[in-house]
């Protein structure tokens, strides 16, 4: 395949043309005339002709730069016309992500809302663990995200999830002076840390015996009767499980919103107040796991 021809080449000398020569071809572009004039000397080298000539004090474009003048107008209005309409796709997409049982109750109406306050968007979501939503809305990859505090970056706080201890339903405690057994999710994962930290505190000794990815494979291990799990919740306990009232007890954890650097102030707003809302005027819903 022969070398594609550059952009920012063919920008040049569309501009050497427009502008009648290199300096103010250079002072159009915001750039300095010996970069100008490498951009022309790249495109000779490529299509191995001379594309720009002196005549008189001044230059002119030879007959093969004539040539690739026309292409490069044509190359450069599909590129333009291209990335103007992916931006006002861009623009339009919004993408949600969320921790992924506060879904199942919370999610719905936040995108109704969303959708409701933005018409002309498209909205889409995604379901992640904290720590990895978190990341993607740090490098732009998400516009905000529903996710546990501590996270990076730190968001608004819009309620607070109590911690709680849950284990299988007759699943037997360890006898005394034998390690505790952990399910926990696989690292990087705060949660799994403040577990394991509190028990060493409370002077447990603790064993990793099951771990997953994600919030569904937790608590299948837990049911299993492979060990007690930490684990943020409205008040519920889970399908299967108990409550285990005599282990250490830990402060709540945020859940906060997240949003991307640029992000529309409108947007950031409205999705602070519809996470804010739904918790303030539906207390009754106790019962929202979040992983």
């Amino acid at each position: 395949m022969s070398d594609p021809l550059d952009l920012i080449h063919l920008r040049s000398l569309v501009a050497i043309a427009d502008c009648g020569g290199f300096h103010r071809a250079a002072a159009a572009l915001r750039l300095s005339q010996s970069t100008v004039s490498q951009h022309v000397r790249l495109l000779e080298r490529r299509l191995k002709e001379p594309l720009v000539e002196k005549s008189g004090r001044g230059t002119r474009l030879t007959a093969a730069g004539e040539a690739l003048l026309v292409e490069a107008r044509r190359i450069l209005a599909v590129h333009d016309e291209s990335l103007a309409r992916l931006e006002v796709r861009a623009e339009r997409d919004m993408v949600v992500g969320c921790t992924e049982h506060a879904a199942d109750r919370m999610l719905p109406p936040f995108l109704a809302v969303l959708r409701h306050a933005f018409p002309g968007r498209t909205v889409r979501f995604r379901l992640d663990r904290s720590t990895r939503l978190a990341d993607d809305v740090a490098r732009g990859a998400l516009d905000l995200a529903v996710v546990l505090g501590g996270a990076e970056p730190s968001g608004a706080q819009i309620t607070m999830l109590p911690l709680s201890w849950f284990a299988a339903r007759h699943a037997p405690l360890p006898a005394a002076g034998e390690p505790f057994p952990v399910v926990a999710f696989e690292e990087p994962c705060g949660l799994r840390q403040k577990a394991l930290q509190a028990l060493d505190s409370a002077g447990h000794v603790t064993t990793i015996t099951a771990e997953s990815t994600s919030l569904d494979g937790v608590l299948a291990a837990v049911r299993a009767g492979l060990g007690i799990a930490l684990l943020p919740s409205t008040g519920r306990t889970p399908s299967g499980l108990v409550a285990l009232r005599h282990l250490p007890a830990l402060d709540p954890v945020a859940l906060e919103i997240v949003t991307r650097r640029g992000i529309d102030p409108d947007i950031r707003r409205t999705a602070f107040e519809a996470g804010r809302d739904f918790f303030a005027t539906r207390a009754h819903l106790r019962s929202i796991a979040v992983a």
